[in-house]
């Protein structure tokens, strides 16, 4: 997508700032139904009150990579968006919809029972682990606490239902993704080693993506269940959450692993308009709480800037 002012591309580009493209969702290998992307103009006093993730990025001494798109797919702000990131526990959340896309399709009902044993049960398991001697917990179930409590057993128990980690990774081609992979399971997918593009993902591509399942091609039930799993998931009350602006509200999924610490979240404004935020960051010198307060500094620069925002175009 051009700007339309151009005076936005030289601002932007002389700051290092937050940069516009083409929606991602516009290049899906599916048809698109969503209207033409919208337009952006930023004011120049935007620039202002901001902070340049460049700088953030360089505080936490890791690399950061951020995206945010609207709800006709727009792909409205970036920065490092179409690097490679390991993807951690923010798989948890296509998988959950790949779960609920495949019941709206018939391949198998939510309410179908998933057995398993001691030998499933992975460190951090909290739900499996509870209900273990049960022994089954439905399809459902196991999506919400992927989702809720990031439940690594439960991950791995819902994968075959989708074709395993290669299935998955087709899931994310048919809905238009082309970057993101998913090679291993719990707990081997968690290794990110350098310049291994195994298990990793762009923010640009997971935003995308999320928006396009989440506002497009889920049926309204099922967007709503998915919707409702992510507002409940507590794991990332100190990431993009903790960053939101007055009146905004989210719910996302977060993935840590070693030294990676990320965070994708469905965004609402006050005035209602939703947005997927993606947050990576790799190998920060800083602490956890200081990563974590990176993030949530993101989240915030991103969303002023995108409130300052002066929307064209279709609505």
């Amino acid at each position: 997508m051009v700007m339309k002012h151009p005076m936005r591309l030289a601002l932007l580009t002389a700051c290092a700032l937050f940069a516009a493209a083409p929606s991602l969702a516009q290049e899906s290998e599916r048809p698109s139904l969503m209207p033409p992307a919208p337009r952006y103009v930023i004011p120049q006093s935007a620039l202002k009150t901001v902070r340049n993730p460049k700088m953030i990025e360089e505080e936490t001494g890791g690399r950061l990579g951020v995206a945010l798109v609207d709800s006709s797919g727009a792909l409205i702000l970036g920065f490092n968006r179409d690097e490679r990131f390991a993807m951690c526990s923010t798989f948890k959340a296509p998988l959950a919809a790949a779960i609920l896309l495949g019941a709206e399709g018939g391949k198998f009902g939510l309410e179908g029972q998933v057995s398993f044993t001691k030998d499933d049960v992975l460190p951090y398991a909290p739900v499996v682990k509870q209900n273990l001697k049960r022994g089954r917990l439905s399809m459902e179930e196991l999506a919400a606490a992927a989702v809720e409590v990031s439940d690594n057993s439960a991950a791995n128990l819902l994968l075959p239902m989708v074709g395993g980690p290669e299935g998955l990774t087709a899931f994310f081609r048919a809905y238009g993704d082309t970057v993101s992979r998913l090679d291993r399971k719990e707990p081997d997918l968690n290794e990110n080693e350098p310049g291994d593009p195994r298990d990793t993902t762009s923010p640009a591509a997971m935003a995308a993506l999320m928006a396009r399942l989440i506002f497009k091609d889920m049926k309204p039930q099922s967007a709503e269940k998915l919707r409702t799993w992510l507002s409940r998931s507590k794991t990332g009350d100190r990431r993009i959450k903790a960053g939101l602006p007055e009146g905004w509200s989210s719910g996302g999924k977060t993935g840590s692993c070693g030294t990676a610490y990320n965070d994708v979240a469905l965004v609402k404004s006050p005035s209602g308009a939703e947005y997927l935020l993606a947050i990576y960051l790799d190998r920060p010198a800083v602490d956890e709480a200081k990563a974590d307060a990176a993030i949530a500094e993101t989240a915030a620069s991103a969303l002023d800037f995108v409130a300052q925002a002066k929307r064209e175009g279709p609505e």
